[in-house]
């Protein structure tokens, strides 16, 4: 068993070693959207590490590729999905705020105050600040986030065109 410390709650866990920090999260009963299974490929269980980076196992490339769409994104960002717990000492801090995970979502809560930060459910930007009345313009700035990141994952997945020449 490992010891872990969670922050903002300021407490300690013990966890098996090999674990996810997701399980760890989960188990806790903290609300993750785990908007892709726990697949690395949404931003939904993004954490800080604080301190103990070394006793995580490694960014994988998928890891890394999902973090480099999060606006939020700092070097001690982890997906807690994909990160095993290797050995003690490890501090992490969740993002405070609660997922979006969808327009239609959003859309239930507008002419409300948001009671958290409200955030995209891919890049991890805030999409209404925390005590700020909830306006269709959030609606408008999740569409230009969900059209902006697609076009730049087609980008990154589709393989380039290759160009053909007519032959005479």
């Amino acid at each position: 068993m490992k010891q872990i410390k969670l922050q903002p709650l300021n407490q300690d866990v013990e966890v098996a070693t090999e674990s996810t920090l997701l399980s760890v999260l989960l188990k806790q009963e903290m609300n993750v959207l785990q908007a892709c299974g726990g697949q690395g490929r949404c931003a939904t269980c993004h954490v800080y590490v604080r301190d103990g980076g070394d006793a995580l196992s490694p960014k994988s490339e998928q890891e890394i590729m999902t973090l480099s769409f999060i606006t939020s994104s700092k070097a001690n960002s982890r997906l807690a999905c994909q990160a095993r717990v290797w050995q003690d000492g490890i501090v992490i801090e969740v993002p405070q705020g609660m997922y979006i995970g969808s327009i239609g979502e959003l859309k239930n809560l507008i002419g409300k105050r948001a009671q958290q930060n409200l955030i995209h459910p891919l890049t991890g930007e805030v999409l209404v600040e925390e005590g700020k009345l909830i306006l269709r313009s959030a609606l408008e700035k999740m569409a230009e986030i969900d059209s902006s990141f697609s076009t730049d994952l087609s980008q990154i997945l589709l393989p380039p065109e290759k160009s053909t020449v007519a032959s005479k």
